[in-house]
């Protein structure tokens, strides 16, 4: 195909493959259950593992069949996926309401003259002094000279870098302490910094225009602090660096030392760049590139795998039959590793930002929903508060499970007992409990006088709940780089299948303008033009 065949894709549901699956969901709908299913085919998990690097991928569990992979694959077709993640990968201007490339797999890209990445001089130029700073951090924290890093941003800027260094921290040895601001409630930043010293902290201060609001202003307050803790002007240069491309505002500021990056880097895409800074000074040069090459394999993988056999593909494809086709609105991550605890906020910007969009590129309104909602907490925790509603209530959501097979720490029995409640309760969701068999059963804590069909009633689970499960071999940086790159993949792919554009988002930007003009009304108190709603709680906020 030409390089321009990824602007004249049809969309989704104008094509004979939606059609086909329009034909297929009632009866589908009918007649299908995970249990007979299994029954049925004793090679479904054969069928429906997936191999890419660093992990598999069992979506066996998933309420879909051979028939509705193959309308689902041949839908993948005629909508040019493999163009548009081609064009994605050349550098063509994918985010076409801002004309910008999102290249954010070129940071991940190795150095190779026989295929070279875009942009992939600048690129390694900024990678070098990134981790050559990074490692400067680390031999000072070695040496006594710096205790503390403390990581500046918000959104993009700090919901990847916090991800990476908590799930990596069984591979940060050496390294100074990692903390993270990011919300504009001062109670965050006021809390952190007295139990900091001044002379021993290293701000890092990452918004590419520094002019984000709450980044600058969280960033002032450190400053303020810096300087009335036995810091001074001349000493503020060592102990703040910007990552950012307005050198002018940072000079201002008092930074000398930047990193850039460029504007075909959205911020949710950002970790692998110079916002990633903070990750390479947990867990040093060497484990942030092998980072960078678990991601670059996961972006072969999704370059040069087959549709068929694609995972990033393969999760997109399931992910629309889920939310069109079975009005499944939301989605549940659930990752049995607490080093995970906060993929699920992560994925809620990755996904939720990207694809939370009502037009397709050429603006006109889509025809069904677009993202579901992405939440979740790790196991087992969860297991203690929604498995509730998850197992019986009128809601089906599907659920993602990740599970790692090798941990880092030195408790195996703690660790087989984790991975036995993952496999317990995806097996749960799916096979459930009917009344005949909750009949059988005694309940230690039923109340003595009910009924015991009215108990069997309670005690029931419909079962032939779905749930997909992503399994590592362990967690380290190539597989964590793997996985991260895995979900980017999947979510480019469902805006190529629906025809929107995952990589704006124009929907953060009118809460913030109304925040300019609320701002200074708290302090004069003036409501006019308001609604009475707003006008009200402005006036009782001020103590009105």
């Amino acid at each position: 195909m030409s390089t321009d065949a990824w602007r004249a894709r049809p969309r989704c549901d104008r094509t004979p493959a939606w059609a086909w699956l329009q034909a297929l969901r009632g009866p589908f709908v009918a007649g299908f259950d995970l249990r007979a299913a299994f029954a049925a085919d004793p090679a479904r998990f054969e069928a429906l593992a997936f191999e890419a690097p660093h992990l598999l991928a069992d979506l066996s569990k998933a309420h879909w069949n051979a028939e509705i992979r193959s309308a689902l694959n041949a839908l993948a077709v005629e909508t040019g996926v493999e163009a548009w993640r081609d064009a994605q990968l050349a550098g063509e201007p994918v985010n076409t309401t801002e004309g910008r490339a999102a290249l954010h797999s070129a940071l991940r890209a190795p150095r190779d003259p026989a295929l070279p990445a875009p942009h992939a001089d600048e690129v390694h130029a900024v990678l070098d002094a990134l981790l050559a700073y990074a490692e400067a951090v680390r031999a000072r924290a070695q040496s006594g000279q710096i205790d503390d890093v403390v990581h500046i941003g918000i959104g993009g800027s700090d919901l990847g870098p916090r991800l990476a260094v908590q799930a990596l921290r069984g591979h940060a040895q050496g390294g100074p302490r990692l903390h993270f601001v990011s919300n504009v409630d001062a109670h965050e930043i006021t809390a952190l910094l007295p139990g900091l010293q001044a002379r021993r902290t290293l701000f890092i201060v990452a918004s590419k225009t520094f002019t984000t609001q709450e980044t600058m202003a969280n960033a002032q307050v450190a400053r303020a602090w810096f300087l009335q803790n036995g810091g001074d002007e001349s000493a503020l240069a060592q102990h703040f660096v910007g990552l950012t491309t307005n050198l002018e505002a940072a000079a201002a500021f008092g930074i000398r030392h930047c990193f850039g990056f460029w504007d075909w880097v959205g911020g949710r895409y950002s970790l692998w760049s110079a916002i990633g800074l903070p990750i390479a000074i947990a867990i040093g040069a060497e484990g942030f590139r092998a980072m960078l090459a678990g991601a670059h394999a996961m972006d072969r993988h999704w370059a040069e795998t087959p549709i068929a056999r694609n995972l990033p593909i393969q999760l997109a494809l399931l992910a629309l039959w889920e939310r069109n086709f079975l009005g499944f609105a939301s989605r549940c991550v659930l990752p049995y590793h607490q080093d995970l605890a906060r993929l699920p906020a992560h994925l809620q910007q990755l996904e939720m930002e990207s694809l939370g969009k009502r037009v397709d590129l050429a603006g006109e309104p889509l025809p069904g929903e677009s993202v579901a909602v992405t939440w979740g907490e790790p196991g087992s925790n969860s297991q203690h508060s929604f498995f509730q509603a998850l197992h019986q209530g009128t809601t089906v959501v599907p659920i993602e499970f990740i599970l790692v097979r090798q941990p880092t720490h030195t408790e195996p029995a703690m660790h087989a007992m984790l991975l036995a409640n993952g496999l317990a309760q995806s097996r749960a969701l799916m096979m459930g409990k009917s009344e005949a068999e909750a009949r059988t059963e005694k309940a230690s804590t039923a109340a003595v006088d009910i009924d015991a069909g009215v108990l069997a009633r309670h005690r029931t689970f419909t079962g032939n709940r779905p749930s997909t499960t992503l399994l590592l071999e362990r967690l380290d940086p190539a597989s964590f780089g793997a996985l991260v790159a895995l979900y980017e993949h999947r979510v480019s792919t469902l805006g190529a299948l629906w025809g929107i554009n995952p990589f704006d988002q124009w929907g953060v930007e009118l809460g913030k303008q109304m925040c300019n003009d609320l701002l200074p009304r708290l302090q004069s108190g003036d409501t006019g033009g308001l609604d009475g709603s707003t006008a009200g709680l402005l006036a009782r906020l001020r103590g009105a």
